[in-house]
């Protein structure tokens, strides 16, 4: 039973899935008159075979059967020199070679000392950059509360003159600090008078004080 089954199975394989046949493509078929030769002057003719490298391909295939000069395919002197310098550039010798890893390893240790005396310049700052950034914290909190402080006084002496609360972002507290600012400005400018009519009066210089002359002196003969 199973061996009937079987080959039934294996025919329904080899019908769905045909065997491979091994294939092999016949030789390229020869061009009758010699080898071809693309002509320049016909519009039809690609433009990659009136190139140098197609005359190349051809004599490398049929050497002097091609019928092209070898003297042609030999690069122009501005050619040769271009392949030169791009020979030098990515196919160093060696001692070009030995200068670049010596001119690179050189950049790599004066940048490396660089780096150190950068470090070595910035921890020795260090103890002052914080001493400095304690002081300006210290300078910030002090202001925060001076601003604090001046807002309640305002906010104080504004409850006081409109007899209630006022918000500090309302005009009529806007105003009143305006108000006290130019206050300010005007008392700071008056002391600054003041003390400078100060300086000025203790700077001139006092007249002496006139000797008196007794009465019962002798009159010079």
């Amino acid at each position: 039973m199973a061996a009937p089954m079987r080959r039934a199975w294996l025919g329904l394989l080899r019908a769905a899935v045909p065997a491979a046949r091994s294939y092999h493509a016949p030789p390229p078929r020869r061009r009758p008159g010699g080898v071809y030769r693309p002509d320049p002057d016909d519009p039809l003719t690609p433009a990659w075979q009136l190139e140098p490298a197609y005359e190349a391909k051809l004599y490398g295939r049929h050497g002097s059967a091609s019928g092209v000069d070898p003297a042609r395919l030999w690069p122009s002197p501005e050619k040769l020199q271009e392949l030169e310098a791009e020979e030098r550039e990515w196919f160093p010798g060696l001692r070009e070679m030995e200068a670049a890893l010596d001119k690179k390893e050189q950049e790599e240790e004066r940048q490396r000392v660089e780096r150190e005396n950068l470090i070595a310049t910035n921890m020795a700052k260090m103890p002052q950059m914080i001493e400095d950034w304690r002081r300006e914290k210290a300078a910030r909190k002090e202001k925060e509360r001076e601003d604090k402080a001046r807002r309640e006084r305002l906010l104080a002496e504004a409850q006081e003159r409109f007899g209630h609360k006022v918000d500090h972002r309302s005009p009529k507290f806007q105003e009143l600090v305006q108000e006290m600012e130019k206050k300010q400005r005007k008392e700071l400018k008056l002391k600054k008078k003041q003390l400078k009519e100060e300086a000025k009066k203790k700077a001139a210089p006092t007249d002496p004080e006139p000797v008196p002359v007794s009465a019962g002196a002798a009159e010079p003969a």
